[in-house]
């Protein structure tokens, strides 16, 4: 009898890890990766890298930048938090996940916008996400790759 798929290792979707640690402690910093890696283990997406930024400033910082280059690549699904502030203050997060939204990525929290532990991943901590399947490459007229999605 074969093993339920639970038991055997499945490769989920692609998401990155993003956490701003500035004055964070070794401990909280190894605190936060466990979180996005229980997480992700939880929802069977697979945990590619955590880009981590160290860097006070309002400007876009190297870590984040990385991040926005890796989720231009094929089948990368979103990127997870351990919660919104993780972004930065309002006057930085909101562009940031602006970007994150506009390169085609979900938002996915470990903690909701309440502070809560969202029922189910979600966008943004919104709600439960929609099924997002991913289906066969094909080229289109413009000569740009195109990932088609069954709803």
């Amino acid at each position: 009898m074969e093993p339920l798929t639970e038991h055997r290792g499945v490769s989920g979707p692609v998401v990155y890890g993003y956490l701003r640690v500035v004055r964070v402690s070794p401990a909280r910093q190894t605190a936060l990766n466990e979180a996005l890696a229980e997480y992700c283990r939880q929802h069977e997406l697979k945990l590619s890298g955590v880009f981590t930024d160290r860097e006070a400033g309002s400007g876009p910082s190297m870590a984040f930048t990385g991040l926005i280059d890796v989720l231009e690549l094929p089948d990368t699904y979103g990127v997870v938090l351990p919660a919104a502030s993780h972004l930065g203050p309002k006057g930085i997060a909101a562009p940031k996940e602006a970007r994150i939204v506009a390169a085609g990525a979900r938002l996915l929290l470990v903690r909701g916008r309440d502070g809560r532990r969202p029922d189910r991943h979600s966008a943004a901590g919104l709600g439960p996400a929609p099924v997002r399947r991913f289906g066969p490459v094909t080229h289109s007229n413009t000569g740009h790759r195109e990932v088609k999605h069954d709803a």
